[in-house]
């Protein structure tokens, strides 16, 4: 999701979504409720986290979201609109298979590789052939990676040796694999860069536009809208901005010349867009005509619940505009490159038809492949799922916003509970998530202050459902995004300018990818997410059911509130009971009550069951009552967790 403030912020780009939407995720029969927890920061006598070299296909995945550029970069120097002199680049062969291992040891089995494709920045890469991009349409010096100028390449900057940039990232896709993981990109189909322009695209393949009438407002064949009659002009800002923070520029004139004028990113008609419209880039046509009405085949209904062969085939004969076959061409060209799979950008601003129809096409290619799509709108959420074949979409709003809302001390966590139940039939479909690119860091004053309430919220979002779970890089050590660094403010890492992020460096290490430098404050952080994530890529329960125990326990106990959530999960043999206190004050104590259609569905006879905690190793007992319930007594610390598994009865 990008979001677009003023020019001068961390998101130049619109924020579409109404906050009055709300959505959710979840798993199948989902209510919540708490249980017990101990004290994460204290690692003392607890045991070695469980760890393997080979994936596990025994739980679910595990997205680490990294931003490419940041990743690799040891500079520490943070000037503000700094040259990639100044602050540094990460490189493609930053990640070493000592990085990737570090990656794999967070359970991580997708590793979203942010910013790839080549996108529009500031730098001269003439030599390479490549034409200068204009500040007037690039936010912050080292681009947006959601303005891509050549999808069939990847952004120099990344490379040692940028005529073999491709080279160097299929090597990174070969590495990645030979480390048991997979890889994601970015695919951005709603708008792509003001000045695209393909070196890399295949014979016989043609530019974005090249073809398109530009007398007329919009063809079907069109691959842009155009403003007829109009040149563009670039946006005025009211706020003291000026690109590059006011660095003289040879191109820096204020003047882009585009004729006639194209519909802006976002859906602006303007030849000259607002400031805080998505400037920099342009829409693209996919058959909708100005009035909202579609000159492609509609899907039927019927099909909602249909196969991927079954749309594929559908679509088999069907004409569809040109720029639904470049967006097949381009995601094809990276399959056969050895891509495992695509995060889609403001996937809700393109048809769903369209996305039934690439989808299908990649799942013909790769039935395993992984679509990820960024949605907001929870009215659309099936049908981006059912009728456009995504596989996962974000679980941003209502899981995510109410987590956030309990962690800023103003949430209610039967809200959870209540947004499991309505996504159940779905759940699986809905990734969850604490961090991305677009979200502000845990740890900045603005969220929640400190990387530590984050844990009781990551341990019920890792493990109340069968979705995948994402971590943003440098979350699990703790950053905090303060630095500022130019086009935008602090509180989100930069997704703009060339910058080093501080907590991530001292894991990194200089290279050594060891955690060396980490506090030890933050070397706890970072082995609780292992320890978590773990849980999550390999326990065989996390594919099974769930059940809330909130309710219940909320009706039971008085010392059971609003900031506790508890809930079970299993799976034939494997029984887990979580609990979690997001209280970061006081500490809880009461027995968790497990009710009898629980224990008969587990068939566990009157006595007692040992319990031991997979984060950190503690014991209790699960005791089981003549009249078919069960309880558990718990010592909540603030902000702790417990991850209960039942073992075999007591003799």
């Amino acid at each position: 999701m990008r979001r677009c403030v003023s020019n001068i912020t961390h998101f130049g780009r619109l924020k579409i979504v109404a906050s009055s939407l709300i959505l959710a995720s979840f798993l199948p029969g989902c209510t919540i409720e708490d249980g017990e927890s101990m004290n994460l920061n204290d690692l003392s006598n607890v045991p070695e986290v469980a760890t393997s070299n080979e994936h596990t296909e025994q739980g679910k995945p595990v997205v680490y979201q990294v931003f490419t550029r940041l990743f690799g970069n040891k500079n520490t120097t943070n000037k503000p609109w700094g040259t990639i002199d100044e602050n540094g680049v990460g490189k493609f062969s930053d990640f070493t298979n000592t990085a990737l291992l570090g990656i794999k040891e967070l359970g991580v089995s997708h590793i979203w590789y942010t910013g790839v494709p080549h996108h529009a920045l500031i730098g001269d890469y003439t030599k390479f052939g490549i034409n200068n991009d204009d500040p007037d349409v690039v936010k912050g010096r080292a681009g947006s990676p959601y303005s891509v100028k050549d999808y069939y390449s990847v952004n120099p900057d990344l490379a040692d040796n940028p005529a073999k940039r491709l080279e160097e990232f299929e090597a990174l896709i070969a590495r990645t694999h030979q480390q048991g993981m997979k890889v994601i990109i970015d695919i951005v189909p709603n708008h792509i860069a003001r000045d695209y322009q393909s070196l890399g695209k295949p014979e016989g393949v043609r530019d974005f536009g090249a073809d398109d009438d530009k007398t007329v407002e919009f063809s079907a064949d069109n691959d842009f809208y155009y403003v007829v009659g109009e040149d563009f002009k670039v946006p005025k800002s009211n706020d003291g901005y000026a690109p590059l923070g006011g660095e003289k520029h040879p191109l820096a004139d204020g003047i882009f010349n585009e004729s006639p004028a194209k519909w802006t990113g976002n859906g602006s008609q303007a030849a000259q867009p607002s400031i805080n419209d998505w400037y920099e880039t342009v829409k693209v046509n996919y058959g909708v005509k100005p009035d909202g009405s579609y000159t492609f085949a509609r899907l039927p209904e019927a099909y909602r619940f249909k196969s991927y062969q079954a749309h594929s085939e559908f679509w088999r004969h069907k004409k569809v505009p040109n720029s639904w076959m470049k967006f097949r061409d381009i995601t094809q060209f990276w399959l056969d490159k050895g891509v495992d799979g695509f995060r889609y950008d403001m996937a809700e601003m393109v048809p769903v038809e369209f996305w039934s129809y690439l989808n299908s096409a990649i799942k013909m290619t790769n039935k395993d492949a992984f679509i990820l799509a960024e949605v907001y709108n929870p009215k659309q959420y099936r049908n981006y799922i059912q009728l456009g074949k995504m596989d996962y979409l974000y679980d941003k709003v209502d899981f995510y916003d109410r987590l956030k809302d309990i962690m800023q001390g103003h949430g209610n966590t039967a809200d959870l509970a209540n947004i499991a139940q309505r996504y159940s039939d779905i759940e699986q479909h809905l990734l969850h998530f604490l961090e991305n690119h677009d979200e502000q860091r845990i740890a900045s004053p603005d969220f929640a202050g400190s990387a530590e309430k984050a844990k009781p919220a990551m341990v019920v979002s890792a493990l109340i459902s069968r979705s995948p779970t994402m971590i943003y890089f440098g979350q699990e050590v703790g950053e905090d995004g303060s630095e500022e660094t130019g086009f935008g403010d602090p509180t989100r890492t930069t997704i703009f300018d060339y910058a080093g992020v501080p907590a991530h460096q001292r894991w990194m290490n200089g290279g050594k990818f060891d955690g060396g430098l980490l506090s030890d404050k933050e070397k706890n952080l970072r082995d609780f997410y292992q320890r978590l994530m773990t849980i999550s890529a390999q326990n065989s329960a996390m594919l099974g059911s769930y059940q809330s125990l909130h309710e219940n326990n909320r009706k039971a106990l008085s010392t059971y509130n609003h900031l506790q959530f508890a809930f079970v999960r299993w799976q034939a043999h494997e029984r887990l009971v979580v609990v979690s206190n997001f209280d970061s004050e006081n500490s809880y104590q009461y027995n968790l009550q497990i009710p009898s259609n629980l224990v008969n569905q587990w068939q566990l006879p009157a006595g007692e069951y040992p319990l031991v905690d997979l984060l950190y190793g503690s014991s209790n007992i699960l005791t089981v009552h003549a009249d078919k319930t069960a309880t558990v007594n718990v010592t909540m610390l603030p902000l702790s967790s417990f991850v209960y598994q039942l073992q075999a009865a007591k003799s």
